[in-house]
């Protein structure tokens, strides 16, 4: 079947989400599917059907990584490309590739059959190395699936038509615990709101001490709360389930919406969160990279409308009616940030907006907002249905119930844990066959590298708080190149908003680069520490603030690391200008002693 024009693909898009503009990065998004590009026609249509400038759709485009101007390949291949998936062979994957196709990382082959490149992590540092074709995931691209690929793609097959085992993602759940074991029948905890009312379930969440799971850990009553008791004038209030799970070697919110049973118990919590605080709109923003739990997810969501657990007077309760819309992202890190989030759900670039005012008073479209990730929705779902007690029996005094966490990197059993908070890092290493281990990088890439002397540290609030990301290096890794892997990272996916971020991520690159070389003094390491300090204290956001944290922990925790880099001498150049003059030299038909600067450089 032959692709539709543009003007086609956009009225398509049109006609599916009407003329609202804040849903203009889902027809994007619609188009880049359908074409493989916005091409000039389609802007053209948007700006006349939406009254919305060029210079939007522009910005768009130039902002989120899944969107282009320039026609991809039928086939568009993505590499997977963090230090995970690269210590699994992902950069000889990506050669091996270029080789069998005869087109290189970064490029588009002259007959327009397939584009090939690299992409960060993708969710699936546990089955890497992975790669993503028009969106879908293919995990464990070992030989054999390497040159499935190959053939596929010179047959030139539709992609609905590859076999579906190409696409099979294993659950790969390691370890369960309070979440993961619980039995609950559906509606259960509707039917818990309509027995005991809000007020009576705000107070059990109270005393769970159920805190937010995406890292940050601020009490999920009084995020709730706040929402409900915000003034709302005319406007309702908005529930959003953060699913842009991108922090480099986190995929545990992947598997939970991935396993039916887990992804009806999200939508359950988002439902009970907008009963409580009394919102009728929710959205979930699922990232880009998990196109593949889209029809799913939307198969679940029907299902509830059906069963009377979405839309008009749910669980029989008059007056309650909510329902869920799914809007995916596009390849924009940021975006798991909760205002940069809101800002994409309103068809924007993902800026982080200043703070405050907060979303739980000022959110979405200016409604009060409440934002929480997957594993919290669904930790809010058991807690109203088994009690606080429950909740309570596992984990610290401060840090109440279980945490789940994505366990990657040098070890015999990688997949998805759950253990009490309180677990030492050192049993998290025991269970899943880690050995000779030389550091645990903790909340990934924005997170802390740990050193074997502080294994006993205990994943907790009061310790050592995680999204979920556990990455393990054993003792022949080279870890400047995890922290180099991680600073080109914040390098790409820097919003560009504030200067110390945007210029600071981008001398550490620099800097980094000169140790690696062995061309660094000690007075490059004094400053990547300076830059990194400045960074901590001046970003706007936390990707500013947490992006220099592997350069700082590696320095004071791991100083060989850079000091067995270094030269001998007080000053080494990190730019050689002799060599730069070689093809001067050339040219000129001269080599001798005079055509040559004294020593190695300047």
């Amino acid at each position: 079947m032959s692709a539709p024009s543009p003007e086609q693909a956009a009225g398509t898009q049109l006609e599916r989400w009407g003329s609202d503009s804040d849903n203009l990065l889902q027809m994007l998004i619609g188009v880049q599917a359908a074409l493989g590009h916005i091409p000039e026609a389609a802007i053209r249509r948007f700006e006349a059907a939406l009254g919305v400038g060029r210079a939007r759709i522009e910005g768009l485009i130039g902002f989120y990584a899944f969107l282009h101007h320039r026609p991809r390949g039928r086939f568009d291949i993505r590499v997977a490309d963090n230090i995970i998936e690269r210590m699994r062979g992902s950069r000889e994957l990506a050669e091996a590739l270029a080789g069998r196709l005869g087109c290189p990382p970064g490029e588009t082959r002259v007959d327009g059959r397939l584009s090939l490149g690299y992409t960060p992590c993708i969710g699936m540092s546990d089955q890497a190395p992975a790669l993503l074709v028009n969106g879908y995931a293919i995990p464990a691209v070992e030989h054999a699936r390497l040159e499935q690929v190959v053939a596929l793609v010179e047959a030139n097959t539709p992609l609905a038509d590859w076999p579906p085992e190409l696409f099979e993602v294993a659950l790969n759940i390691q370890r369960k615990d309070l979440l993961l074991e619980a039995a609950v029948e559906d509606g259960a905890a509707l039917a818990a709101l309509k027995a005991s009312g809000a007020d009576a379930l705000m107070q059990v969440l109270e005393a769970s001490g159920l805190r937010g799971r995406g890292g940050a850990g601020f009490g999920l009553a009084r995020k709730w709360g706040f929402c409900r008791q915000a003034p709302a004038e005319a406007k309702r209030r908005v529930v959003v389930c953060n699913a842009d799970e991108g922090e480099p070697g986190t995929f545990k919110d992947r598997v939970l919406m991935q396993d039916p049973q887990q992804a009806a118990r999200m939508f359950e919590g988002m439902t009970l969160c907008a009963g409580m605080v009394g919102a009728d709109s929710g959205f979930l923003y699922l990232r880009g990279e998990y196109r593949n739990l889209l029809e799913p997810l939307e198969r679940e969501l029907q299902r509830r409308r059906d069963a009377g657990l979405l839309g008009k007077n749910i669980a029989g309760i008059a007056g309650f009616d909510f329902d869920i819309a799914i809007h995916l992202g596009a390849g924009a890190y940021i975006c798991g940030e909760e205002s940069a989030l809101i800002e994409s759900l309103e068809g924007k670039r993902g800026n982080p907006r200043d703070r405050p005012p907060f979303p739980v008073t000022r959110g979405y479209l200016g409604r009060p907002t409440v934002v929480n990730n997957v594993e919290t929705f669904i930790a809010a779902a058991l807690v109203a249905v088994q009690g606080a007690d429950w909740h309570r029996a596992r984990g610290t005094e401060h840090s109440a119930g279980t945490k789940i966490l994505s366990v990657s990197g040098d070890c015999a059993r990688p997949g998805i844990y759950e253990y009490p908070f309180g677990v030492t890092l050192q049993q998290i290493l025991d269970d899943c066959g880690a050995a000779d281990t030389q550091a645990v990088q903790i909340a990934g890439a924005a997170g802390r590298t740990i050193p074997p002397d502080e294994f006993q540290r205990r994943v907790a609030f009061e310790d050592l708080g995680t999204a979920g990301s556990f990455m393990i290096f054993d003792q022949s890794r080279d870890l400047l190149e995890m922290v180099r892997n991680f600073n080109d990272f914040f390098v790409h996916e820097s919003c560009g908003f504030c200067t110390p971020c945007r210029v600071g991520t981008t001398l550490m690159q620099k800097t980094l680069a000169k140790v690696s070389r062995g061309h660094a003094a000690p007075m490059d390491l004094d400053t990547l520490r300076r830059i990194g300090e400045l960074m901590r204290r001046t970003s706007h956001c936390g990707l500013g603030a947490t992006a220099p944290l592997s350069v700082l922990d590696t320095l004071d925790k791991f100083p060989a690391l850079y000091r067995d880099r270094l030269s001998d001498r007080g000053f080494v150049p990190g730019f050689d200008l002799d060599a730069a003059l070689s093809e001067a030299r050339a040219a000129s038909g001269r080599d001798d002693p005079r055509a040559h600067l004294e020593g190695d450089g300047v």
